[in-house]
């Protein structure tokens, strides 16, 4: 029997944790599904699939913009996403692929 595949965890993902998966974490503690101490090391990936769904219903309250979240959860969205973006730069991430869209 094959061996499940498992998530690194945010703070072991790529690109200082801004990936996909990394971002889906993110967002979920921005709308307190997960504490911020969760970081989903050794999930799998049907599990991780689950919270991305999560995550996205609570999106779709918001129209999928930033700017639509009330004050708490804008202030906590860049609160989390500023120290993410510090540590991903720190790493050499640019965000040149999420804007030319081939992420």
């Amino acid at each position: 029997m094959q061996k499940q595949k498992v998530y690194v965890g945010v703070n072991n993902d790529l690109n200082g944790g801004l990936t996909n998966m990394g971002r889906g974490v993110l967002n979920a503690w921005v709308f307190n599904i997960l504490p911020e101490t969760e970081t989903c090391e050794g999930w799998t990936f049907a599990r991780i699939h689950l919270l991305m769904q999560e995550v996205d219903t609570e999106w779709e309250k918001y129209g999928l913009m930033v700017s639509n979240l009330p004050p708490e959860l804008a202030e906590r969205h860049d609160r989390i996403y500023s120290k993410f973006i510090k540590k991903a730069s720190d790493v050499g991430w640019s965000g040149e692929v999420e804007t030319r869209g081939e992420n």
